[in-house]
């Protein structure tokens, strides 16, 4: 089963800081789970397009006001729901910032 860790962090916080992206790097990637990994740039640099009507508009900056962004994303395939949580608790490690656990859909619903 396939599931996108999404790493959030609050916006004065540096992209990917605080995360245990190496220990998290080497036991996915060692046992073949890791498909792919990004930490994404500070959503103040954003731009959000948006079509109404066959109009499209271009808003820069972030597209919410939260708190809290998505810093970074892992995609890892691995055998259960349970141990993509396993997953995301190791690159939690405990600080400020969670990471949701989302499995990806394919066009017949959830990858089972």
């Amino acid at each position: 089963m396939k599931f996108l860790l999404n790493l959030y962090r609050s916006a004065a916080s540096l992209p990917g800081d605080g995360f245990n992206h190496e220990q998290f790097l080497a036991v996915p990637g060692q046992a073949g789970e890791l498909v792919s990994g990004y930490v994404i740039a500070d959503p103040s640099i954003s731009a959000v397009v948006s079509v109404c009507g066959g109009e499209v508009t271009v808003t820069e900056g972030p597209y919410s006001s939260a708190p809290d962004y998505i810093a970074g994303q892992y995609l890892v395939d691995c055998e259960s729901r349970e141990r993509a949580l396993e997953l995301a608790a190791l690159l939690s490690g405990g600080h400020i910032g969670g990471v949701e656990v989302r499995p990806l859909m394919d066009s017949a619903g959830m990858e089972m």
